[in-house]
């Protein structure tokens, strides 16, 4: 029997689970009752109102919580009977920013007074289902891994609901959390026992996405996906997660083969030694997530009382046993761990997180990886918006060139509560100078206005990391594709402010252009017609990349050549307008 017949029978098994009926009589199938490995699901039949069914918050793997804490990922538990899963499971542990969760799990007005603070659990390690509500299997399967630096995301923000794209790409669409911060990159000694190397690489979160890989590739035919036809798909520092698994040894070595096409959206992987002087790298070295790791340690430590500085912190850890510093630190909670990462790591620059190159689940130079041929050959897609910088507007404080002071006069808590309320079809009083530093005003001043320091800003960090890798993959291949986000028609000032800005793409990518962070100030009667017809054209060329591993389609109107070419995405207020420069 060939796999796809296997695929089709896996399918009716799972379908035959939801029979029921009487005696003789005729049967009803329940679509939504569905069988993994661990046991039988029940979603959602969402299929009046999206053209689709769902499931949501599947246990991919045991919560990590007490000794698994900073632990590799392991199966979860089977259960018995079927498991309800209709709603998102919790987001993991971070702590509070306007591009993570609020105190519900979900993108509501606490998002705005839970800031820097912790939100979310760390029993957090579910995924997502969406497919066509139709009776097809082998469908096409795209694995979406969220952003948010690393340090926060969670897969049921509403912008990244997988309906709309499920539907009009004829796919199955899943999304998982994954673990952030500081509980999903460790770097740190006394953690490492020597008998498992994935726990001790501290890439808990690269791990996270692996085992969701490999739930994919276990159990997505029951739910009419194709094993054998995985895209990897990645937005900010999902993409770094992207590059990360295509030059991870333990993907690269996999068999079967877990992926089969990438998609990275606003990322890159490389190290500064590799980039050009004062450029802002994408990936630190092993050694600076080892100097994290022991400045949290030494500081829990003053704090607790047992050292009062550095010094005399590092004597005392020398006295306790690996096991003992260990099971101290898994007794910290996470409000302790966040208040020391924010209050002490952060003023040592030591807060960001992301995978660690410690060359077993990471390899130590990716980029070197690849140039090499060494990493997972699949066509790749990869993008920029041409205004990234705007949603990084404090970076403009990081020198004078860049102009020395932040972009924004505003706090977080400001700019959410103004986004959230924003009706995009009402008359507004707000303005540039509202939001803007007025040192950057007006916007459109050559040389020190807002979008000429933004676009330097965008020079020294997004582009040079997008340069050194796609040269790396496109030495060791042909098939790589890259476009450009042009669309800036939000009303004003939200224009200026954000134009063509980073992670502004994902809504037309996904088909959601109803409430989440962006979707006001997206929005509006004004710029429908172009954003709805833009927002078709990238689905259905995504949905072209997904089945064969070329984004060429005809909604796109032009013939999309592959990198160093590019494709630019952008509207009218009436109609799309792509283009090759």
């Amino acid at each position: 029997m060939n796999i796809t017949a296997l695929q089709r029978l896996g399918t009716g098994l799972a379908l035959a689970a939801g029979l029921y009926g009487c005696g003789g009589s005729s049967a009803l199938v329940d679509p939504t009752l569905r069988a993994t490995a661990y046991g039988q699901v029940q979603g959602n039949d969402d299929s009046a109102a999206t053209g689709t069914y769902s499931w949501k918050g599947i246990p991919f793997a045991k919560p990590p919580v007490g000794t698994l804490r900073w632990k590799a990922p392991v199966d979860p538990a089977a259960w018995s009977g079927t498991l309800t899963t209709r709603s998102f499971g919790n987001a993991c542990i971070q702590y509070g920013r306007i591009y993570g969760p609020g105190a519900n799990n979900k993108y509501d007005a606490t998002i705005g007074t839970t800031l820097n603070t912790a939100v979310g659990s760390e029993d957090c390690l579910t995924l997502n289902i969406w497919r066509p509500a139709s009776t097809d299997a082998s469908l096409p399967v795209i694995y979406f891994i969220y952003g948010g630096s690393d340090v926060s995301g969670y897969s049921a923000d509403p912008v990244y609901d997988g309906a709309a794209l499920a539907r009009s790409a004829n796919a199955v669409v899943v999304t998982a959390n994954y673990r952030v911060g500081l509980f999903g990159w460790l770097n740190l000694p006394q953690l490492k026992t020597g008998s498992n190397a994935n726990d001790d690489s501290g890439n808990f979160g690269t791990l996270d996405t692996i085992k969701t890989l490999q739930f994919i590739n276990k159990n997505i035919a029951n739910f009419g996906g194709d094993p054998g036809n995985v895209t990897v798909m990645g937005q900010s520092a999902g993409a770094i997660n992207v590059y990360a698994l295509m030059t991870s040894p333990q993907v690269v070595s996999a068999s079967p083969k877990l992926f089969h096409k990438a998609v990275a959206i606003s990322g890159g992987i490389s190290l500064a030694s590799e980039l050009p002087a004062g450029s802002i790298a994408t990936l630190s070295p092993a050694s600076t997530y080892l100097a994290q790791g022991n400045a949290l340690l030494y500081n829990l430590l003053i704090a607790d009382g047992k050292a009062t500085d550095t010094a005399s912190a590092q004597a005392y850890a020398a006295t306790q046993t690996d096991d003992q510093i260990a099971s101290y630190l898994r007794g910290k909670d996470g409000s302790t761990i966040f208040t020391v990462l924010l209050t002490k790591l952060a003023a040592a620059g030591l807060s960001g997180s992301g995978p660690i190159p410690e060359g077993t689940v990471v390899p130590v130079d990716p980029v070197a990886n690849i140039s090499a041929g060494n990493y997972l050959k699949v066509p790749l897609l990869a993008s920029n918006t041409r205004d990234e910088a705007k949603l990084f507007a404090s970076f403009l404080a990081l020198s004078p060139a860049l102009g020395g002071v932040p972009g924004l006069i505003v706090s977080d808590a400001s700019r959410y509560a103004t986004m959230f309320t924003f009706n995009p079809d009402a008359p507004t009083t707000l303005t540039d100078a509202d939001f803007i530093n007025p040192q950057y005003l007006p916007v459109a001043t050559p040389g020190t206005g807002y979008n000429a320091k933004t676009d330097l800003l965008n020079s020294i960090f997004f582009l040079p990391s997008r340069d050194n890798v796609l040269s790396a993959v496109k030495s060791q291949q042909s098939g790589v594709w890259y476009y450009q986000f042009n669309w800036d028609k939000e009303p004003a000032p939200w224009n200026d402010v954000y134009g063509a800005a980073h992670a502004f793409d994902l809504p037309f990518l996904f088909g959601n252009f109803g409430p989440s962070l962006f979707g006001n100030v997206i929005g509006g009667t004004a710029n429908k017609g172009g954003r709805l017809a833009l927002s078709n054209a990238m689905m259905k060329s995504l949905a072209a990349f997904a089945r064969n591993g070329d984004p060429n389609d005809p909604a796109l109107g032009v013939t999309w050549p592959t990198w160093p070419k590019k494709l630019v995405f952008d509207a009218t207020l009436t109609d799309k307008a792509i283009s090759v420069p």
